[in-house]
């Protein structure tokens, strides 16, 4: 070039990998889940728990049914998901009917999936609002009905019976 100043051309730049997607926001499928959660809490129906899972950005109800056995059947260690569940608590004095809303996290989800879980929870909590314990599981062991029989006692506070002790 003239005037003693040299000019460098740039070599042009190709995009080789494609953008990155950001993740979409979670939204729920409102009806549907309130149906399942108004199922489980009804007197009326042998509904016992109802699963919610993700179907892309979207929380859906995918299962719902009656044998706690089938409710352990339904979390993966690779899923994210929530459970709501009815158990009857009591003595032979009075039963009661007690609800569980869980937290599932297996143990194969990522950070990111993790992370938003907290965020997705507060989403479905505003459909889900009416229950006794709230839980948080990631492996197979921790659905146990016993330990949820066990937390249920522990929120409910006094426990009374016939009044006769074992020592």
């Amino acid at each position: 070039m003239s005037d003693g100043i040299e000019v460098e051309q740039m070599p042009e730049i190709v995009e080789t990998s494609k953008p990155r997607r950001m993740p979409m926001a979670t939204s729920l499928d409102k009806d549907a889940i309130r149906e399942a959660y108004e199922d489980v809490r009804s007197d009326l129906t042998d509904t016992e728990w109802a699963v919610f899972k993700f179907d892309g950005p979207r929380i859906t109800c995918s299962v719902r049914g009656q044998c706690f056995e089938e409710f352990r059947q339904q979390f993966g260690d690779n899923e994210r998901a929530f459970g709501y569940i009815r158990i009857q608590m009591g003595d032979e004095m009075s039963k009661r009917k007690k609800f569980i809303f869980l937290t599932w996290i297996g143990q194969d989800v990522g950070v990111i999936q993790r992370a938003k879980m907290s965020t997705d929870k507060a989403i479905i909590k505003d459909v889900l609002n009416n229950f006794a314990v709230e839980l948080q599981a990631g492996v197979d062991n921790e659905l146990d009905i016993e330990l949820f029989r066990e937390a249920l006692n522990r929120a409910g506070g006094a426990n009374y019976g016939t009044g006769v002790r074992n020592f």
